[in-house]
């Protein structure tokens, strides 16, 4: 699938199906659009996940979907793993249905635009504790602080509400016109929920650790969104479920039964409109994930994984609808971003405890 301005970036090894590709194709053919990658993670959706796309004179506020500013934000917690009593920690998180249950108050001088500040949402989104697996690059992984011994926690989230509120007042299937006062009003209440929705991870870090009673000081390690339009020399450059090569390290997690891989961009990625892939993509139908897998799990085995790590999650269907079988394979992903050169692999993280709520 590559024409002069429609590329799909994958392998023999790596699925995509044909709903993402009709879909990728779809929006390939929009007024003003210029050029449309697909990244080895492409799934379908409202529009296709796993996107980046290029246009001309204006773009599409509904291409970036309802989630302005999701993402991944990496935090190292200065907790030792020695010192990071699992099971003690997921008692204390059993305890509580949703982080909502816990108070968060707002420590940023202007109103909040987000209702439920400091919580993750529901879906994909989750807030795992990880540890280093294999340093790849040990030199790199020093130098981003991806030590031996050291807790991490990676949180998916976004802007919550707030992107669904700018979607359902901006939403043109037409697109809007570059320079408009629509254009100006979007891209003013889309840069407040980048910055709300990089406020909300962090919140939720130090919330978590701050109930767990183990930390209550994180540090940036990764930080990348993936949903989201920027203006560029060349056009609108609109990313729905990509990463920028532009800004540094990435994380691309796969499933909470997968491995998590820090990565640094390759050196030349245009090809790609200098993008890469944010993580696994669905392999399964939320829908249809708990019939296929009930009788391979009871109540306790749907909540652990391979790596002997636990999930905290009290919503039955969501724990079937996030189960690593649902999730393409994160290794063939990371394998086509290898081989088109996009990246180079700097470290793996292992989970500890996946919470979701």
């Amino acid at each position: 699938m590559e024409k002069e301005n429609l590329i799909l970036i994958s392998n023999h090894k790596n699925w995509v199906e044909q709903a993402a590709k009709d879909q990728l194709a779809g929006v390939s053919r929009l007024p003003g659009v210029v050029k449309t990658v697909g990244l080895p993670d492409l799934h379908p959706g409202k529009t296709p996940v796993g996107m980046a796309v290029l246009s001309q004179g204006l773009f599409y506020p509904h291409l970036i979907g309802n989630d302005i500013g999701c993402g991944m934000s990496l935090f190292s917690t200065g907790v030792r793993r020695g010192r990071f009593k699992v099971e003690r920690c997921v008692t204390r998180l059993n305890s509580i249905r949703e982080l909502s249950d816990i108070p968060s108050g707002n420590p940023y001088g202007e109103e909040c635009p987000i209702r439920d500040f400091g919580t993750i949402g529901s879906g994909n989104h989750f807030a795992e504790f990880q540890c280093l697996e294999h340093a790849l690059d040990p030199e790199m992984a020093q130098a981003l602080g991806l030590m031996d011994g050291q807790v991490f926690l990676l949180v998916h989230s976004g802007s919550r509400g707030y992107g669904q509120d700018i979607l359902s007042r901006f939403y043109n299937p037409g697109g809007i016109w570059e320079d408009s006062e629509q254009a100006l009003a979007y891209r003013s209440e889309h840069d407040r929920a980048l910055l709300w929705a990089d406020r909300n991870r962090l919140a939720v870090a130090e919330k978590l650790l701050d109930y767990l009673g183990v930390d209550d000081t994180v540090v940036p390690v990764v930080q990348s969104c993936h949903n989201y339009v920027e203006r560029r020399p060349e056009g609108w450059l609109h990313r729905k479920g990509s990463v920028s090569t532009k800004q540094g390290p990435v994380v691309i997690p796969g499933s909470r039964g997968s491995l998590t891989y820090v990565c640094m961009p390759g050196e030349d990625t245009a090809f790609s409109l200098d993008s890469v892939s944010h993580g696994a993509g669905r392999k399964w139908a939320r829908s249809i994930c708990k019939s296929r897998i009930d009788q391979k799990y009871d109540r306790n085995s749907i909540r652990s994984t391979k790596y002997k790590s636990h999930v905290v999650c009290h919503d039955t269907n969501l724990l079937f609808a996030e189960a690593p079988e649902a999730y393409k394979n994160v290794e063939q992903v990371i394998d086509s971003l290898l081989e088109y050169g996009l990246i180079r692999v700097v470290a793996t993280l292992r989970p500890l405890i996946t919470f979701k709520g």
